[in-house]
C-alpha cells in the first residue's frame, strides 16, 4: 500500500515514489513505461498479487470498482501497458496514465490531477515485498487507483484536488487538504445497500487492510466529515486506526465543488487529533475496541 512520509512529524506530504534526487529530462518528470522491459519474474509478481486480491475484493470493494476493473485492459496475464489503459480511460472520462521513476514534486504531482493525468510508478515490488511496501508501486497505483477513474464522479474529485492542492500549497494548508486525499482516495470506505464496501486504493491494494478496514473489530469507522477529517492524523506505518466512511460517492462530488479556503480558515489553530481518537460528535458506525494497535505498542515496550 502506499506510504508517506511521518505525516504526524509536521513534514509536507510527499507524492509519488522515492526515487533519488536525479532530475528527470522531462518538466512534467514523465518517463516511457518501458513496457518491454518487464521481465518474466516481475509479470509473475504481478499475476500473484492481482490473483489474491481479485480473489478477496468480491463482497469487499465497492460496485464502481468492481465495474472499473472489469472494463479495463487489466488481467493477471501480465503488468497493464498504459497506453492500453489510457486509450479506455480517456474515451470514458478523460483521463490517462502517466508513468514516473520516482518521487515527484508536490506542484507537478497536481498539475497532472488537474489536468487528469495520474501519475503511477512504473516499478513492481519484489517477490519478498508482497505484504508490504514503503512506496506506491504499479500493482498500488494501477490496480488501487485506475479503476476508480473510469468513475465520472471519482474522475472529477481527483481533478478537483490537484486544483485544490496547488492552492493549498499556496495558503500553507497542504497537510489539510492530504489529509482528506489519505481519508477518501486511499483510505476511503463508503456505504452501499448490501453494507460497507472499499473504495480507497491503499485499501483495496493491500491484502491485508482489505481484512482489516471491513471486519477487524478493532479500528474505528466514522462518518466523513470535512473539517473533522481535516484536523486528524493518520497513520502512514500500519493499519488506519480509523476509518472514515462516506455516504455515497456522490458526497465526493459535492467536495470537489465547494471552496476549501473558508474551511481552512475556520479549522486554523484548532485542536488536531490523534488518528485513535473518538469524539461525541462523531457519527460512529462501528467504535473500534483498538485492540490491534495497543497490542503493538505493549509488545514494543515489553
Amino acid at each position: 500500500m502506499q506510504r508517506q512520509l511521518n505525516e504526524q512529524s509536521g513534514e509536507a506530504p510527499k507524492h509519488g515514489l522515492a526515487a533519488g534526487d536525479v532530475q528527470p529530462h522531462r518538466p512534467d518528470w514523465t518517463i516511457d513505461q518501458g513496457w518491454s522491459n518487464y521481465t518474466a519474474e516481475e509479470h509473475a509478481v504481478w499475476r500473484t498479487l492481482f490473483e489474491r486480491q481479485s480473489k478477496l475484493l468480491p463482497g469487499r470493494a465497492c460496485d464502481e470498482f468492481v465495474e472499473g476493473m472489469k472494463n479495463l485492459p487489466i488481467g493477471p496475464e501480465q503488468i497493464p501497458d498504459f497506453r492500453a489503459l489510457s486509450e479506455v480511460l480517456m474515451k470514458k472520462t478523460g483521463w490517462q496514465v502517466v508513468a514516473v521513476p520516482g518521487l515527484v514534486p508536490d506542484d507537478v504531482f497536481f498539475d497532472h490531477l488537474a489536468n487528469r493525468r495520474f501519475p503511477a510508478g512504473h516499478f513492481i515490488r519484489k517477490p519478498h515485498e508482497l505484504d508490504y511496501l514503503e512506496e506506491p508501486d504499479v500493482f498500488h497505483d494501477v490496480f488501487g487507483h485506475v479503476p476508480m477513474l473510469m468513475n465520472p464522479v471519482i474522475a472529477d474529485y481527483i481533478q478537483a484536488y490537484g486544483l485544490g492542492g496547488l492552492r493549498a500549497k499556496e495558503l500553507g494548508v497542504l497537510d489539510k487538504l492530504a489529509r482528506v486525499y489519505w481519508y477518501t482516495v486511499e483510505f476511503g470506505l463508503v456505504k452501499q445497500a448490501d453494507g460497507m464496501r472499499i473504495y480507497g486504493a491503499g485499501i483495496a491494494s493491500s491484502f491485508t487492510e482489505s481484512v482489516f478496514a471491513l471486519d477487524d473489530p478493532s479500528p474505528n469507522r466514522i462518518g466523513f466529515d470535512l473539517e473533522r477529517v481535516m484536523r486528524t492524523h493518520y497513520r502512514i506505518d500500519d493499519f488506519q486506526e480509523s476509518y472514515f466512511v462516506i455516504d455515497n460517492l456522490d458526497e465526493l462530488l459535492a467536495l470537489a465543488r465547494i471552496d476549501f479556503a473558508p474551511v481552512y480558515e475556520h479549522i486554523k489553530g484548532l485542536p488536531e487529533y490523534q488518528p485513535g481518537t473518538v469524539l461525541a460528535t462523531d457519527r460512529i458506525l462501528s467504535r473500534g475496541s483498538g485492540r490491534y494497535h495497543r497490542q503493538k505498542q505493549e509488545s514494543v515496550q515489553a
